[in-house]
């Protein structure tokens, strides 16, 4: 067996060509996004930045810790507690103690993310000055390079004259951690009084047992002094959107090489059905005849996977390194030493050579010598029972599964874990069914075509019918491409859709001023609400958690409200209660939550982890989980106002109240923004990680897709030489045979776009159905420009293949071709 199966490699070599081209790149592929996934693994631990030189940096308890049966959860606190003063007085008592105070600058021209300091924390990062001298006066401060001595700034913290610049000394990776404005002590603690943490130069122990057991502190020394830094598991969550994009583009690139390999695969040991039957009549048994088929497929499955081990390790590289250019990872980001993307690539690529040979090489295998020879010249059954059992329960258990999430949890279809895996089954559901479904659709594309004048349209449309192994075969990879174009990013554009659809239904204000990161103080709010003829609205951002089914601490983002105000700028999508029952003991929650029975009490942790009992006073629809929650201002402690909803007084001119409101909201560097500039402002975006990662997704696929119609196309047109030289001796011209075999590539391209395309409509219409059950009226979004790019890519390519192998075999004499051996 093995050396009829290296003498069939040798003479059979373009039809094995095609497949092993097929197997290496799959299994380059699923080797790269492996060997990248393994290096977002272990982030390498950040140093302290900042406060790199303190001996011990104490500061408020920025961490939730919840025990559970099941261990201790924890969450980021969203308003952590300032150091009070009572503790800086004892813990000077063990020695020197610099107060630490970080806010937010909003500066003309300046950078977008600027904080001030006071000048007497610099020295810990260390920072040193390059120009100029320190700040001593109030109106004078020290920039990190972004304004010059002598430069006149206007902040939103006053007036202020640039004296100096510093500079990190340290490694390279630390200039440029922070845009910061440093004024004297004295201005930054007036600006911000409360103190967020403190440089102590004392022994660690000491300064702990001063501390006590105080919960709302924590004591920080060594390597955790990176706890003090802004962010200081920046690098963790980039590689975790890092590892959540080539996740699902490793998934569904893996999805695609098995799915299309295995096509191929199949395709190849179709085409030699008449080679099998001319073994069965020399006396082959089945079992040789089975067993000469695998040795082949592991012999070119061995090889084509080493190569494709190969190309994963120039490939994971060069995606690393794409991963940094787009500021998607960190700088230091490079794929490590892990062996085991290899190993998985290898395996995986062997075991779909062989899965895709074994089906074929059994149909081959169990038909007599004499019905071999008739199957060998007619495709008469191309649907096994084993074809139809696996396409009709794959197409029913995506059906049953859609339907049982649509009763029992709309909300799971909108996650981007399902809407990006959910496609897969009926894909190849549909893939499986594609001998059923082709023949019909293939007649109903060519309907028109074939009765057009001349013989062309109707030898096009019998051609792509009679062989629907080879039609199945090419459409195969362009249903994917298609079908994956249209579900995730219509997906996407759907759920966009849905929540801007929240948000302009939920705004009913006028005017929507913004006051970023240090949000608005008290003056500001005030000179705001004096503007004549309006009806304000302030709110503050916080969250509040939640601890269910007892070992699940979850986060809800929340507003801080006057529930009198809000009711008059906002409409909420109560289900149950109302806005006016949220007093200072009650919370307004969403059906999401565990306990959403109006009148019941909930037990919870506010922004600054204190633990409250609060009453349900209302309950909003879940959406697409955007709606939040609603608290009043007395439990959102530390949470500054940054948002103000206004809406016109009854007669008020909309120019007026907008040149007031401009005025008054100028002062403290807010925009004020109308509903429909507040709506398009907010309305949620694709993130560039999710972007760029549906984009490597469908780049790989449709590369994937080509080279798979490429090799598909060129071993079919081999086999169909004597085809179109019988063409040529009926009288057809070369170039007429030309044009038939392209359209034909073209028809069947269509009609696996069409597919595709019935495939991505089925997935929306099942996120469409969800978001109607969860409340929310907006259109389905179909992304018919993609679909038309790839689809018209797809025939590019399909044609250009075609045509390109047809005309090599043209390139022989007409009756050489018709008397050609087999």
């Amino acid at each position: 067996m093995l050396s009829v199966a290296l003498h069939t490699l040798r003479t059979r070599w373009v039809t094995f060509a095609g497949s092993f081209v097929a197997l290496a790149l799959g299994v380059g592929l699923i080797a790269t996004m492996g060997l990248a996934l393994a290096a977002t693994l272990d982030a390498p631990q950040r140093q302290p930045e900042r406060l790199a030189r303190a001996t011990v940096v104490v500061k408020g308890n920025d961490t939730l810790r919840v025990a559970t049966p099941t261990g201790e959860r924890t969450r980021a606190l969203a308003h952590p507690k300032p150091v009070t003063p009572e503790l800086a007085r004892r813990l000077a008592a063990l020695g020197p103690v610099t107060e630490d105070r970080s806010f937010p600058v909003r500066a003309e021209g300046g950078p977008r993310r600027l904080v001030g300091h006071p000048w007497s924390v610099a020295a810990f990062a260390p920072y040193t000055l390059d120009t100029g001298r320190a700040p001593q006066s109030d109106g004078e401060v020290v920039t990190t390079g972004w304004a010059r001595p002598g430069d006149r700034l206007t902040t939103d913290r006053g007036p202020a004259t640039v004296v100096g610049t510093v500079s990190h000394p340290g490694a390279p990776h630390l200039p440029g951690f922070e845009d910061a404005v440093f004024w004297t002590d004295a201005r930054a603690a007036r600006i911000s009084p409360a103190v967020d943490q403190l440089a102590v130069a004392a022994d660690p122990a000491a300064v702990r047992a001063a501390v006590g057991q105080d919960p709302d502190v924590r004591v920080l020394a060594g390597r955790d002094i990176r706890y003090a830094d802004p962010d200081p598991e920046r690098d963790s969550e980039a590689l975790l959107a890092v590892n959540a994009m080539l996740g699902t583009a490793g998934g569904v690139t893996g999805f695609v090489s098995v799915f299309v390999v295995a096509s191929t695969f199949a395709f190849a040991v179709a085409q030699r059905r008449k080679e099998f039957a001319l073994l069965r009549t020399a006396g082959a048994t089945p079992g040789q005849i089975r067993r000469t088929v695998l040795t082949e497929a592991l012999l070119l499955g061995a090889v084509a996977s080493a190569a494709g081990c190969l190309l994963g390790s120039y490939g994971a590289p060069l995606v690393a390194r794409w991963s940094v250019d787009g500021d998607l990872a960190p700088r230091w980001f490079a794929i490590g030493d892990a062996t085991w993307p290899y190993h998985l690539a290898f395996w995986t690529g062997l075991l779909v050579a062989l899965a895709g040979v074994a089906a074929a090489s059994r149909r081959a295998g169990r038909v007599g010598p004499a019905e071999a020879l008739r199957e060998a010249a007619v495709e008469t059954r191309t649907m096994t029972r084993g074809r139809w059992i696996l396409g009709t329960g794959l197409l029913l258990t995506g059906l049953v599964t859609l339907a049982v999430a649509l009763l029992a949890d709309p909300s799971d279809l909108l996650h981007r874990k399902t809407y990006t895996s959910r496609p897969m089954l009926f894909i190849v559901a549909f893939a499986l069914l594609a001998p059923v479904l082709v023949r019909p659709l293939v007649r109903l594309l060519a309907w028109l075509p074939a009765r057009l004048p001349g013989a062309g349209g109707m030898l096009v449309r019998e051609n792509a019918a009679a062989g629907l192994r080879r039609t199945a075969a090419i459409a195969a990879p362009v249903l994917v491409t298609v079908a994956l174009a249209g579900s995730l990013l219509g997906a996407t554009a759907t759920l966009n859709e849905a929540r801007a659809t929240e948000i302009r239904q939920r705004t009913t204000a006028d005017f929507v001023i913004t006051g970023g990161a240090g949000g608005f103080d008290r003056d500001a709010v005030e000179r705001i609400r004096a503007v004549p003829g309006t009806e304000v609205s302030a709110t503050a951002g916080t969250a509040v958690h939640v601890l269910e089914e007892g070992v699940a601490l979850i986060r809800s983002d929340a507003r801080a409200v006057d529930p009198a105000a809000l009711a008059r700028t906002a409409e909420l999508p109560l289900t149950a209660g109302s806005v006016a029952g949220l007093d200072d003991g009650s919370i307004i929650v969403t059906e999401e939550w565990e306990r959403h029975t109006v009148g019941s009490t909930v037990d919870l942790w506010l922004g600054d982890g204190t633990r409250k009992s609060l009453r349900i006073a209302g309950v909003m629809s879940i959406g697409t989980g955007n709606n939040g929650v609603y608290v009043t201002a007395a439990n959102a402690p530390g949470a500054p106002v940054d948002r103000i909803d206004v809406r016109l007084a009854p007669g008020a001119d909309a120019t007026t109240v907008g040149a007031g409101l401009a005025r008054a909201a100028g002062q403290a560097g807010a925009e004020v923004l109308t509903k429909d500039q507040w709506v398009a402002a907010t309305s949620p975006r694709t993130t560039r990680t999710t972007r760029l990662g549906f984009l490597l997704v469908l780049g790989i696929a449709l590369l994937y897709t080509g080279i798979a119609l490429a090799n598909t196309l060129v071993m079919a047109t081999s086999d169909r030489a004597r085809d179109l030289a019988v063409l040529r001796l009926a009288g057809a011209t070369r170039w007429q045979v030309l044009r038939l075999v392209a359209w034909e590539a073209l028809l069947v391209v269509l009609a696996g776009a069409v597919t595709g395309t019935l495939v991505a409509a089925l997935n929306l219409g099942g996120m469409r159905a969800a978001l109607g059950l969860l409340g929310v009226r907006s259109p389905l979004v179909i992304p018919w420009d993609v679909l038309g790019a790839s689809s018209a890519a797809c025939a590019a390519l399909a044609v250009l293949s075609a045509a390109a192998s047809a005309a090599v075999s043209l390139r022989r004499p007409a009756v050489e071709l018709a008397g050609v051996r087999e």
